[in-house]
Order: C-alpha cells, then sequence, then structure tokens
C-alpha cells in the first residue's frame, strides 16, 4: 500500500467518524458550519497553502453566480474548468507542484460548483415559468423541491463540507439543503444503513493488498517486462485493473458511509432517488413530508392505509458504486454507468444533456470527462477508445441479441461480458500508466488487440445486420 492509498484510508475513516458525530446537532447553521470547518482544516493540514487555490475557485464561482444568475452555469464552468488546466500546470508557472489531495479535492469543487451554477440557472429559468399559464401540479411539484438560492456564505460552506470532498459522492446542493433542513433526517439511524454498505470491504480489502504486493504500474514500464511473452504482457492488465477496482472500491464505500452517517442523502425510497439526483418522484416527497408526524424512523415500509408513522428511508442518492453491477452486468454501457454512478449523473445532467448537437453528445462528454480526471494523455487515450467500443457493442447486440430466444440471449451475454472486461482492462491501462508513450507502448505490444476486436465487431456486426424489410407495393 503507497502512502497516498494511507493517507486517503485515513482521510475517509475520519470523514465517517465526523459524519456520524456531527448528525446530532440540530441547528442547520451550526451543523453547516461545522462540516465545512472540519472539510477546511483536513484540507490545510494536508495540502498547507495550497488551500489557496480552492479558496480563490470557490471565491470567483461565487461571484459569478451571483452576477448573472441566468448565465452564470456558462461563467462558472468555464472558469472552474479554465483554473483546473492551471492548477495542473503550476510548476510550469514557478509554483508549487499540485498534490495529489490537493488535486482530488480540486476535482471535486468543480463538480459542485458547476453543478451549482446549473441547479442556480434552472431555478431562475423556472420561476419564469411559474409566472405563466398553463403549468402543471407535477411541474410545480418538482420546480418546488429541485430550486435552489444560496448566499455566498452558503455556497463556501457547501464547497468545503467535508462529507465528500476528497473522493466524491457529487451531491447536488439542493440534496446538502435537504440534509440540513428535512425534518425527518434527525431520525434516521444511519449505522443500519452504513452495515449494509461496509460489509463487503474486508473483501475489498483483503484482495487489494495481497495484489498490490506482487503487481505495480511501473513494472509495465520496464525493459524486463516487454522481455517477457506476449501472454504474460497480454494477461498483466487483469491484475491491474483488479487492483484499481479494488482501491476505488474502498475509497468510495467509506466515503459514501461517511454521508450515510451525517443523513446526507436520505430520502423516502418511494421517492425514487436515483445516484447524484436525488428524488424523482416529487408527489410522493411532497405527500411524505405532509403527513410526517414520526418520532422515529425505522427501515420498515407504511401500512397499506399509510397511517403508520414510519418511513422506509434509502441513500441511493449518495450511492456511487454498485460493485456486483460492474462486475457482472454484461455490457460496457451499462458497466459505466454502475461505476463512480454521481459523476455519471453530473455527466449526463450537466454535459450531455445540454450539448445541442445530439450528434457530438457522446464525444463531447467523454473529452469533458478525461479532462476534469486529468491532463495526462493516456486519460483521453482511454475515453476516445470509448465511443467505438460502445459503437461495436451496439451493433454486435442489434446483429445478435434482439429478437432472439432467451437462452440465446444469456450465452450472447456470457460472451459479450467477456469482451466488456477486457476493454475494460485494456482502457484501465491507459488510466494507470498515464504517460502518452508508455501507454502505446503497452498497447503496441499487446497489438492494439482491444482495437482490432472493435473494428471485427463493427465488420461482423454490420454483416449480420437486421435486414430492412421493405413493403411490396
Amino acid at each position: 500500500m503507497t502512502p497516498d492509498d494511507l493517507l486517503y484510508a485515513g482521510l475517509l475513516l475520519f470523514s465517517v467518524a465526523i459524519g456520524y458525530c456531527i448528525k446530532p446537532i440540530q441547528n442547520p447553521i451550526v451543523k453547516q458550519a461545522t462540516l465545512a470547518i472540519w472539510g477546511g482544516l483536513l484540507i490545510a493540514s494536508v495540502v498547507g497553502l495550497q488551500i489557496l487555490h480552492s479558496l480563490l475557485t470557490v471565491f470567483i464561482a461565487s461571484i459569478l453566480m451571483k452576477v448573472n444568475k441566468r448565465y452564470c452555469s456558462i461563467t462558472t464552468f468555464v472558469w472552474c474548468f479554465g483554473y483546473l488546466a492551471f492548477f495542473r500546470c503550476t510548476e510550469y508557472w514557478g509554483l508549487q507542484k499540485a498534490l495529489p489531495v490537493g488535486n482530488a479535492v480540486q476535482l471535486i469543487l468543480t463538480l459542485k460548483l458547476v453543478g451549482l451554477s446549473f441547479e442556480i440557472a434552472d431555478t431562475t429559468q423556472n420561476r419564469h415559468l411559474l409566472s405563466g399559464v398553463g403549468i402543471d401540479e407535477e411541474q410545480k411539484l418538482r420546480i418546488k423541491y429541485t430550486s435552489v438560492d444560496p448566499s455566498l456564505l452558503d455556497i463556501l460552506l457547501y464547497s468545503y463540507c467535508v462529507l465528500g470532498i476528497f473522493t466524491g459522492p457529487f451531491y447536488k446542493y439542493r440534496t446538502y439543503h435537504d440534509m440540513l433542513h428535512l425534518p425527518y433526517v434527525k431520525y434516521v439511524k444511519p449505522m443500519k444503513y452504513m452495515g449494509n454498505r461496509i460489509k463487503i470491504l474486508p473483501f475489498y480489502a483483503v484482495i487489494y493488498l495481497i495484489l498490490a504486493e506482487y503487481y505495480t504500474v511501473q513494472y509495465a514500464t520496464t525493459d524486463e517486462f516487454y522481455e517477457r511473452c506476449f501472454f504474460y504482457r497480454l494477461c498483466y492488465m487483469v491484475p491491474m485493473f483488479l487492483l484499481l477496482r479494488m482501491r476505488m472500491y474502498i475509497g468510495w464505500t467509506l466515503s459514501e458511509s461517511s454521508c450515510m452517517c451525517a443523513g446526507l442523502g436520505a430520502y423516502p425510497a418511494n421517492t425514487k432517488p436515483r445516484p447524484g439526483h436525488g428524488p424523482t418522484n416529487f408527489a410522493a416527497l411532497d405527500k411524505e413530508l405532509r403527513i410526517f408526524k414520526c418520532e422515529e424512523i425505522e427501515n420498515n415500509p407504511r401500512n397499506e392505509n399509510g397511517s403508520n408513522k414510519k418511513m422506509l428511508i434509502d441513500f441511493e442518492t449518495v450511492h456511487n458504486i454498485d460493485g456486483y453491477a460492474c462486475e457482472f452486468v454484461p455490457t460496457v454501457r451499462v458497466g459505466m454507468r454502475s461505476w463512480n454512478m454521481t459523476v455519471q449523473f453530473w455527466l449526463a445532467h450537466f454535459v450531455y444533456k445540454r450539448v445541442p448537437v445530439k450528434a457530438a453528445r457522446t464525444f463531447l462528454t467523454m473529452l469533458v470527462s478525461a479532462f476534469w480526471h486529468g491532463i495526462h494523455p493516456g486519460y483521453y487515450l482511454s475515453f476516445l477508445t470509448i465511443p467505438p467500443t460502445l459503437l461495436a457493442e451496439d451493433m454486435m447486440d442489434a446483429a445478435f441479441r434482439r429478437n432472439t430466444t432467451l437462452k440465446q440471449q444469456r450465452i450472447y451475454d456470457w460472451f459479450i461480458w467477456f469482451f466488456k472486461m477486457r476493454a475494460f482492462e485494456y482502457m484501465a491501462m491507459g488510466f494507470l500508466l498515464l504517460r502518452f508513450d508508455y501507454t502505446i507502448s503497452y498497447w503496441k505490444s499487446i497489438y492494439f488487440l482491444h482495437h482490432q476486436v472493435i473494428l471485427v465487431f463493427m465488420a461482423i456486426g454490420y454483416y449480420y445486420r437486421p435486414k430492412e424489410k421493405h413493403n411490396e407495393s
């Protein structure tokens, strides 16, 4: 285990303890301030004066959000991503090179501030809708439970909230606001929810510690590695991606736990919360809040007559990783949606759906994702491999899965699952090697196998594509 991994583990465990201790605080302002103070102290204790980068980012973004609420999403996006690029190149400007933890904080702040700017812009637009005619009750409830109007101090405290500040999950300002103000949150007992989430942590930790002892990405950059046989080089990406997965599973599970301990992301299950998004059934949320009279919330559903004072709660809003789905869903597309799910929501909601040209949505979303992760060429090589991978997968699906029997679909799913895992392993090497020459050298040593498979799948999928039926005149 590297020193950075130990540092992250310590920070995350401490965040869990902070969340648990702060949850009983009833005063929203005190809770808000305490969470932010702890966040600022932890950041400063690790990065020192580099915390000034994040303070400058928050200060300018806050001003932009207040100056023009209608267009602040555009100006804040440009500012935050522009400063993110500068922050990663500080050593070229005679400043101290950004520390890994400082970079992680800057990443999360970028998501938070850009996301908040879109929430504010959407709120401004929605208020114009309310003044019009013909708006139905469902739209009114959606506007009611998604609108935000934070002060400058609120923006600062939200930005430095210790929950998720180092590794995520991303959560909207409205989710943060609801943690502070929804009346039932104080009754939620987080330990039983957290227990279900962390029970697999020892399994992840054992696999990680074993693999970390025998496999390192640095070895894949040595001459000795390239003197090994083709089969060894090909298989080396399997334990490397498994090591990466276990590391991320551990980090995200702990960060989710810190949120649950504080009550962040706790919503009634019948409001159908989604990762990052929060509730999607606003009529159910409105009903739950109107009839809420309970003194204690337990993990039990209401009676059929709705008179029970107990409420079924879930924390899907801060659910960032679905390990089972990542491992066993058959396709790359669904597997991606199960990985870092709150960031996937951010990319879909604040980037993909906002791109006016549909044909460019996937490409631009992958480009933003790569830029957000870093300026290392390995990120771009990996992310830009995703669109053709998805296209090849879709073509194969159209040719061999649709309109087939259940047995044939299951056989196909196992086949395409094998392809999915190899695709992720191949692209993960770009994430790990980072440099252009290292990534290309590794891919070249295995003959760019995944790129070859993409072309083969496209050719097969095109040849066996469903034939269009023409009506005889």
